[in-house]
This record gives C-alpha cells, sequence and structure tokens, in this order.
C-alpha cells in the first residue's frame, strides 16, 4: 500500500459571530480545509504554506500561526491495488483576509461558523473532531498568536471562484 502525506490548514477569522473556519469547494458535495502533498524536502509546515497560497491565494505574512496546535488525520483510500493510506498533517492559523482567490482545483470556498463548519463537514467524522480541537484551541488560545516557526441552519453562499 502507497503513503501519501499532505499538509495544510486551518484558516479562521474573527467576526462579530465568533470566529468563522475557511472551507474550499470541490465540487459534488465536498468541502474541507486547504492542503496538498508535501514535496521532496519540505517540511510540513513548507507544504502546509505553499498549498494554501496555491489554493487561496493567502501568502504566509497574512496568516498568524496558533502555536502548538498540530493535528492529523489518517485513513486508507481506493480499492484493491490501488489503495493508499493517507496522512494529513493540519495547523491552526488566522488571517484578517475575508476575500479568497480559490486556483483551478475548486469550484469556490466560504467562511463558516463552527456549527455551519461542522454540518458541512457532517460526512468526515474524523475532519469533524479536527475542527472541534481547532475551535477550542481558538477559543483558548487566540492571545497566543504567533507566526510559524521554523524547527443558522442555512449555509453561507458559496463564494465563485475569481479570475485574475
Amino acid at each position: 500500500m502507497r503513503k501519501v502525506i499532505s499538509a495544510g490548514i486551518i484558516i479562521f477569522r474573527k467576526t462579530d459571530k465568533g470566529p468563522k473556519f475557511l472551507l474550499l469547494y470541490h465540487g459534488h458535495h465536498y468541502w474541507n480545509f486547504p492542503k496538498g502533498k508535501m514535496e521532496s524536502g519540505e517540511r510540513s509546515w513548507q507544504s502546509a504554506l505553499r498549498e494554501v497560497n496555491e489554493e487561496t491565494g493567502l501568502k504566509n505574512t497574512e496568516l498568524r500561526f496558533i502555536r502548538n496546535f498540530k493535528a492529523h488525520e489518517r485513513f486508507t483510500m481506493g480499492r484493491g491495488a490501488t489503495q493508499l493510506f493517507k496522512v494529513v498533517i493540519l495547523y491552526l492559523a488566522e488571517t484578517k483576509q475575508p476575500n479568497i482567490t480559490v486556483s483551478h482545483e475548486h469550484e469556490g470556498y466560504a467562511w463558516f461558523t463552527f456549527s455551519e463548519a461542522k454540518r458541512v463537514l457532517g460526512r468526515y467524522a474524523e475532519n469533524i473532531k479536527i475542527l472541534t480541537t481547532a475551535n477550542d484551541f481558538v477559543s483558548k488560545s487566540v492571545s497566543k498568536i504567533h507566526p510559524p516557526q521554523s524547527k443558522s441552519r442555512t449555509s453561507p453562499s458559496v463564494k465563485q471562484k475569481t479570475t485574475s
């Protein structure tokens, strides 16, 4: 079985309604955090920053990482000989940028409150567990925001991809 490692960032911004989390829309009712495969020689946080920039247009200077947050998702996907074991490493960061420029890989994006995001991620129990941990961290750790270190029942509208 082949192993694939991906990295990404759970991105939030503060609003009057509390923190809102960024989810990217892939189509076919599939929403997820910005993330992607690690490239050879990259550290996980470097991959996470690169992927977030590629998928959202956010620069590392527009992100402030929450110290001591790192979550892992592990699962098997595929069938038979094409089966692979996937590990996703997720960090947590705040941005003040409400507008995102999604890549060609996505159909749109939205900022969700915690309860909205849980509902949208409903099919993916592990993502809900990670989001819950992130939300707890946001509630308890917003005062400990630092740059990265080296070592309603109604869904918000999907923001369509912008072209530039």
